[in-house]
């Protein structure tokens, strides 16, 4: 499903291969009858922005949106089982996975990544990609619910995947609406400090079980961790010019 290879591109980092490949990235998104005309005008739509501007500019807005905070992290683990010991044997599964079925990924890659689990999803048939999509439906419509919240245009490639899985997206995202709203953002300054102050305590009370194994652990753990209780079952990331080729 080629479109799954756009939504990909979309939400991986800006590079410069996205602008090049502009024009074909664009036909393939008119081209793509598994969504609606307005989640294509969407799509385009985000597609002009990032290609528009000075690149730094994109890339910058782009880390500010997805690598400050968990809330809008792009690894499908870091919301399903948080910091906890099953997201380890997670990430082996999801290797051995992509290993049956021939997929090789690069060494820098997380499996659990996003555009690289659409990569992975559009080399399946087109039931295949929508069942993987459609176990992980509740964990998109999060997502599009925290990025509409943020108005972000990245609301787009979410609601596209959404309506691909089978869902009905305004229902979907409603319905989280209002819980998102009362989120308390992680993406400030003062958040994230706040984070690497209990990061460095956990770290501290870790080493110390390490050295008296026989200590009590304390009155347990200072940042507990709320995974979003979520069944999935399956989940290439060849680099961003290669993409913008297969598109084509």
């Amino acid at each position: 499903m080629r479109i799954l290879k756009v939504i990909s591109l979309l939400l991986d980092y800006p590079e410069q291969a996205l602008r090049d490949g502009h024009a074909e990235l664009a036909e393939a998104i008119a081209a793509a009858r598994e969504i609606s005309p307005a989640q294509r005008a969407a799509l385009r739509s985000l597609l002009d922005e990032l290609a528009a501007g000075d690149l730094m500019d994109v890339q910058e807005r782009y880390t500010e949106l997805f690598d400050r905070g968990r809330t809008l992290s792009l690894l499908l683990f870091e919301h399903v089982h948080g910091e906890s010991r099953d997201r380890g044997q997670a990430m082996v599964d999801l290797m051995a996975q992509y290993e049956a079925a021939g997929f090789a990924i690069g060494v820098r890659e997380l499996p659990d990544y996003i555009p690289l689990y659409l990569e992975y999803l559009a080399t399946r048939e087109d039931l295949e990609a929508r069942e993987g999509l459609a176990d992980v439906a509740h964990l998109l419509a999060l997502l599009a619910a925290r990025l509409e919240e943020r108005q972000s245009p990245h609301a787009a490639c979410f609601h596209a995947l959404l309506q691909i899985a089978g869902e009905a997206v305004e229902q979907a995202v409603g319905e989280l609406r209002e819980l998102v709203a009362a989120e308390e953002r992680d993406d400030s300054l003062e958040a994230l400090d706040k984070v690497w102050e209990e990061e460095q305590v956990n770290f501290l009370q870790a080493e110390q079980q390490d050295r008296c194994p026989s200590m009590p652990s304390g009155p347990g753990k200072v940042r507990e961790e709320s995974p979003v209780p979520l069944h999935w079952t399956d989940f290439k990331h060849d680099g961003q010019a290669a993409l913008a080729q297969e598109v084509r």
